[in-house]
């Protein structure tokens, strides 16, 4: 069991310090913003909850606590039925251009060796900086440092 790790979970074994960066991955409290995505900074790890601070969006600042929940993977993705009782968090020290869409970051680094595969996502990934002179963008030096925004000009008639 500890061996399989379907994409609909957490990693099986999550080493945490405090401070490290986390996200969460499932609606727990949306209320007091934990929501998938949530991006969140380590206070404390025990056994069974996690203390930790809200880092972005509305509720930034905001100490919670997550617990140990049972998480399910879906019948696709295993053989048999699982269940796993963990903390239903990432490290978070990168996102996905996905993640990021309504993060407001201090920093970005943009990998743009393989071409953004999407209409918009160069928008979004660059967009999510609160200053332009703190993007660091990696481009393919056989592409001659350039990349490819995908515009659909049939989907914009």
């Amino acid at each position: 069991m500890q061996s399989l790790d379907p994409p609909s979970l957490p990693p099986f074994k999550l080493q945490l310090k405090t401070g490290c960066p986390i996200m969460c991955l499932r609606n727990i409290q949306p209320r007091i913003g934990l929501c998938n995505g949530t991006r969140l900074m380590v206070l404390q790890v025990a056994t069974k909850v996690i203390e930790a601070r809200i880092i972005s969006g509305r509720h930034a600042g905001d100490p919670v606590f997550i617990p140990r929940i049972t998480l399910q993977p879906s019948v696709s993705e295993t053989p048999f039925p699982m269940a796993r009782t963990q903390f239903p968090v990432r490290l978070a020290f990168a996102m996905t251009i996905n993640k990021s869409q309504g993060q407001s970051v201090k920093f970005v680094g943009i990998d743009l060796r393989n071409h953004v595969f999407s209409h918009g996502q160069l928008y979004v990934a660059l967009s999510r900086c609160t200053s332009s002179n703190r993007i660091s963008v990696l481009l393919s030096p056989e592409d001659d440092n350039t990349t490819t925004n995908v515009v659909y000009p049939e989907v914009l008639q």
